[in-house]
């Protein structure tokens, strides 16, 4: 048992991406604290294999989330089965590819994704999460971001403007909902390094078949998103086996300074400011 009344026997849980990496652990977590799960997914073979693997009330779903229209469909479901009820919704599906400036399709897929497919699933779904909510039976929103949606590294613009642009619609969707509808809570899930079939956003390693040191199993991002949502956490900023949360915040204070104090962006890879933003960073104090 949970001691937070979303993760309630009965209750239903709606999961985008859901089909492998922490959608995946969310899935089964969820399903073994006795919810009903539904997981919406793209990919037909994940779904197979991510239902036989869950012990519970699971059903699967293909859903392409880039068009609004599949969202239609899956809102109709659970009116129709689950008795027009969302609990638990996490938006997490997501992708990360590499591309160049003058590759348009590189752009176009990742925020049909990453970001059209949060927006779609809000403009859909959250009627349903919100219009059972109240204080002894609450609803969750979980929107999965990253930390290249906050400090913003080199080399991926298109990622990065993708989960930065999700962020601005989740703090948006917690400060609105705490006026309409108080007992819904949002939380933004910034996940760490973790092992994961998106490996890190980085193609090259799709398919890696040992974990590395470094990082996390996606059973221990849920673990640490259900210990914040418990302690009311709207940032969900986890840490990994290499990065700790103090290195997390000191990162993410530096790359605001840049703004703050004018100087150009993405100084911490910046040759000219390179040893003057690790020295900063190590002796930072939060």
């Amino acid at each position: 048992m949970s001691s937070n009344p979303v993760f309630k026997p009965g209750n239903t849980a709606v999961i985008t991406g859901g089909a492998s990496g922490i959608g995946l652990a969310l899935a089964a977590k969820c399903a073994s604290y006795g919810m009903s799960v539904v997981i919406a997914d793209n990919n037909s073979a994940n779904l197979s294999s991510a239902k036989s693997s869950i012990k519970g009330k699971v059903e699967t779903v293909e859903v392409d989330v880039t068009k609004i229209s599949e969202f239609e469909k899956l809102k109709s479901k659970v009116e129709k089965d689950y008795g027009g009820e969302i609990h638990l919704l996490a938006l997490n599906a997501g992708i990360g590819l590499r591309g160049s400036w003058e590759d348009s399709d590189y752009f176009q897929k990742i925020i049909d994704v990453n970001l059209f497919g949060v927006i779609y699933g809000l403009n859909t779904l959250l009627p349903l999460v919100t219009s059972h909510s109240t204080a002894s039976h609450p609803s969750s929103v979980i929107i999965t971001g990253s930390k290249q949606g906050i400090t913003n590294p080199p080399g991926n613009a298109a990622y990065n403007a993708s989960k930065a642009a999700v962020k601005t619609l989740a703090e948006h969707l917690s400060f609105d909902l705490s006026k309409s509808s108080p007992t819904t809570s949002v939380h933004l899930l910034v996940p760490g390094w973790t092992f994961t079939g998106l490996s890190g956003n980085d193609p090259s390693k799709k398919g890696e078949k040992e974990k590395p040191k470094g990082a996390w199993w996606p059973e221990q991002v849920v673990d640490y998103l259900e210990a914040k949502m418990e302690e009311g956490k709207f940032y969900v900023i986890c840490p990994d086996n290499d990065v700790s949360e103090e290195m997390d915040r000191k990162r993410m204070l530096w790359d605001r300074q840049d703004l703050v104090k004018g100087r150009p962006p993405l100084t911490r890879w910046r040759e000219d400011y390179k040893i003057e933003a690790d020295e900063a960073i190590k002796n930072m104090k939060i």
